[in-house]
């Protein structure tokens, strides 16, 4: 009888014999699926009548997966001018997550947009301005999903909202980065509204800031911290207390120079005497500047969560490798010297401070310090220069110039090729997750989510758009080699299902019924490519170069909806011109795009 149903119903696209995973962690096994308008109808081991069928897919010898999730992006200001977002759409990315680190651009203009994503994320900021100001047609959350649908969208979307952006747009971006300013009754109010108004459009929750590196672009409020670390407890407990509510999410980054901070925000997913508020909080790392943090925060959240919490820890399952021009990189944001220099957009004038005696020496103290929490471990002789105009030094670390230049202190060496070379010096360190069998132990805690790839954000520094395959290489690897330390169905559902249904969007599964996001990898080039340095310009950044990550025979199919997006490492016809994504509100479930939806532009 089944087989009957089957050959009745004819469909859009078949995948043949490829190794299926659900999503939901449930044993692999080798199917045919059929995908009728946008949704799976079909996974049998029988054989699929392709009669009329638009394409069918031969994967003998792949794997058929639900399409990735990325929970941490800053894609709010590239969405607008280039919502294709074939970066991660390439890599078997079919769902990303708008509005982390309270940045978002639901109620900011343009000009304080380009203050805060500027600066903060790396991100031209005339670019944000001109984005902003060209395409913003909202006043409200709802507004902003339809205005989001009405482009051609590659992934689907979700989204916090920002309470730097609430924030700002209430009080003027000055009074919002004053320590002695608070909000009015009536700008509290609004900032609950504008929470609530955002919720009922289907917003996954909000997303906070009291990490005080993170620095203001701009004129006005150039070098002050982002609007969310100035709130008071009170101001936040008023907001935190809808998410309750309403089971919405938290989404935060820890001031991780204060301890007591850290643990109040892991203590806040409690539901001592009310709910529990779900918390995801920056980051887990395995830290070259302290490597003994890790193993607290696993067995600290697996601990809140024993006694009532709903907690999780944001991880990037890869080793966190950086690359810098010149001295442009967010980690000098965090000392005094770094940031000094950092506040100083003229080039001259920046120059001149570098040169100063005085300046070096406050940095080579700020580099020598030993005390304090650090994200980056202050270490030139970890730190390989990749270009620059004088070759010698290329391969070297700072450390080893400034020995080969008499003895020069590192800070000096770096400092004088900074100075000799400006931008066209270029190096790399790798800051965290370095440790193999450190990333096995997280992968495998429950406690830590996969995300943190801050896609669309730094885009000089530092390109994560296939962490996902790298993460599945590592399983495959281990596998392979006799060894593993968890199974390759485990690590799909920690990329796919596991995050959809925690915060509660319809994604990350790939069952009868389910919206066809699908992707197809050829696990044998699971392989070295994945590590590959590439760049490649963003035209709607003026060109602007940018690191991204290019393994295309890793990844041979991806389907949006059940549309072809990428075949083979190439964009279809669709990317671009055709919205194959959509806005998936939280708690609801999300029907595929159909042909009286699609939208495109010439």
């Amino acid at each position: 009888m089944a087989a009957l149903f089957y050959d009745l119903v004819t469909y859009d696209t078949i995948i043949r014999n490829g190794r299926w995973f659900d999503g939901t962690g449930a044993p692999s096994a080798v199917r045919n699926i059929g995908i009728r308008r946008g949704h799976v109808v079909a996974i049998t081991v029988q054989d699929i009548d392709d009669a009329d069928c638009h394409r069918v897919i031969d994967a003998t010898g792949k794997w058929v997966l639900p399409g990735m999730l990325d929970v941490h992006t800053h894609y709010d200001v590239e969405v607008l001018n280039g919502p294709a977002l074939s970066e991660s759409l390439r890599h078997g990315v079919t769902t990303v997550m708008l509005g982390s680190c309270s940045l978002s651009t639901i109620h900011i203009g343009g000009v304080d947009a380009g203050d805060i994503f500027g600066r903060v994320e790396a991100i031209p900021r005339e670019h944000v301005i001109s984005a902003i100001d060209e395409h913003k047609s909202w006043t409200n959350a709802e507004e902003y999903v339809r205005a989001l649908e009405a482009r051609p969208l590659g992934p689907n979307l979700a989204a916090f909202i920002g309470h730097s952006d609430m924030r700002a747009a209430t009080m003027g971006l000055d009074r919002a980065t004053q320590k002695r300013e608070r909000p009015t009754k009536s700008e509290q109010a609004r900032m609950e509204r504008m929470l609530s108004d955002a919720l009922r459009a289907g917003f996954v929750g909000m997303s906070s800031q009291q990490l005080l590196f993170d620095k203001l672009d701009g004129d006005v409020c150039r070098s002050r911290t982002l609007p969310s670390t100035y709130a008071k407890p009170r101001e936040l407990r008023k907001l935190k207390s809808l998410l309750r509510r309403t089971g919405r999410i938290l989404q935060s980054g820890p001031d991780i120079q204060n301890p007591f901070n850290l643990l109040s925000q892991v203590a806040q997913s409690l539901g001592i005497m009310r709910n529990p508020l779900k918390t995801s909080l920056l980051s887990a790392a395995d830290a070259k500047s302290n490597p003994y943090a890790i193993h607290v925060l696993g067995p600290l959240a697996r601990f809140v969560n024993r006694l009532g919490g709903n907690f999780r820890w944001q991880h990037l399952p890869v080793p966190f490798e950086v690359y810098a021009d010149g001295i442009d990189l967010v980690v000098f944001e965090e000392f005094g010297a770094g940031a000094a220099a950092l506040h100083l957009r003229d080039e001259v004038e920046r120059n001149e401070l570098m040169r100063d005696e005085s300046y070096r020496r406050g940095f080579r103290k700020d580099y020598e310090s030993k005390f304090g929490i650090r994200v980056w471990q202050r270490d030139f002789f970890d730190a390989e220069i990749v270009e620059c105009p004088d070759a010698a030094v290329v391969g070297k670390s700072f450390g080893r110039v400034g020995a080969d230049r008499g003895g020069l202190h590192p800070v000096d060496a770096f400092l004088d090729l900074v100075l000799e070379h400006g931008r066209a010096l270029r190096w790399r360190t790798t800051i965290s997750n370095h440790r193999p069998d450190v990333l096995k132990k997280l992968a495998r805690d429950s406690g830590i989510q996969m995300g943190f790839s801050d896609a669309g954000a730094h885009l000089r520094n530092m390109a994560f758009y296939n962490m996902g395959l790298r993460l599945l290489r590592h399983v495959h690897d281990a596998e392979t080699a006799g060894k593993p330390f968890m199974t390759i169905e485990q690590a799909v559902h920690r990329l796919t299902g596991e995050l959809a249904d925690w915060y509660r969007i319809d994604a990350g599964h790939l069952r009868i019924g389910d919206r066809a996001d699908v992707v197809v990898i050829n696990p044998a080039r699971l392989d070295a490519s994945l590590d590959d340095y590439a760049e490649d310009r963003v035209e709607q950044y003026g060109g602007l170069s940018r690191m991204v990550n290019r393994n295309d025979e890793t990844v041979n199919v991806v389907l949006v909806g059940g549309r072809a997006v990428f075949l083979d490492g190439k964009a279809t016809e669709l990317v671009g011109k055709h919205r194959t994504g959509r806005f998936l509100r939280a708690a609801h479930k999300a029907p595929a795009v159909q042909e009286s939806e699609l939208t495109s532009v010439s």
